[in-house]
Order: structure tokens, then sequence, then C-alpha cells
């Protein structure tokens, strides 16, 4: 038994009015094919004199650009040369390295039979 008589019930709230932050659905459909022409199609952008557009997930330059395709050809060619070059060079750094540390390990073991030596041939004294 509820100390305060029934229980609690709140009225039902009146659904809300959806308010457009457009101003587009106030236009006819004249001006909006003039504000927003008739077809849409992908996003495009000028940047430097250059055209790009937005495609398939990705911006692609149009061929009106500063940037010919044999130009993209050769530099992606040598990036890719590079990226090999960095490869092998970073593989000649992991092999330099274990070098030095199987030389490093093997000095501190001769030297280490070294002293043990000069401790022997002091003890025979």
């Amino acid at each position: 038994m509820p100390f305060f008589g029934s229980t609690f019930s709140p009225k039902k709230t009146p659904p809300r009015k959806s308010a457009s932050l457009s101003s587009l659905h106030t236009l006819d459909r004249s001006t909006r094919e003039v504000e927003l022409g008739l077809e849409y199609g992908p996003p495009a952008m000028n940047i430097g004199g250059q055209t790009w557009k937005f495609e398939e997930g990705q911006w692609i330059t149009e061929s009106g650009g500063n940037a010919s395709s044999r130009e993209l050809q050769r530099l992606k060619k040598k990036n890719i040369q590079l990226e090999e070059e960095n490869n092998l060079l970073k593989l000649k750094i992991e092999v330099l390295l274990d070098m030095l540390t199987e030389t490093t390990v093997e000095y501190h073991l001769i030297e280490k039979e070294v002293e043990d030596l000069k401790i022997q041939h002091r003890r025979k004294k």
C-alpha cells in the first residue's frame, strides 16, 4: 500500500512538431532546380587550379589538372621503387644490429674468460 495514495503515473506528453532547419522546403520546384541544379552529381572543388571530384570514396583529379597521366605513372613507379629500397634498408639495419649484438656478446664472454684466467693466475702465485 503506497504512502501517498495511488501510484505515480505521469501525463502523456503531446508529440512535437518537426521543424526543418532548411529553408529549401519553402521554395517551389523551379527555384530549387535553379538553386541546386537539375543533377547534383559528385561533389567537386577547385584547389590551386586543379579540379578534384569525389567519386567512389576517393578524391580524384580531373584530366585538366597540372599532372599528366604519364607523370602520375612515373611518380607511382618511383614511389614503389623507394618503398622497396626502404624495406631493403630496414632489413639491412636489422641484420647489422643482430651482428653487433652477437659480436658484443662474444666480446663480453671473451673478456670474462680473460678476467677469470687472470684471477686463476694470481691464485697460483
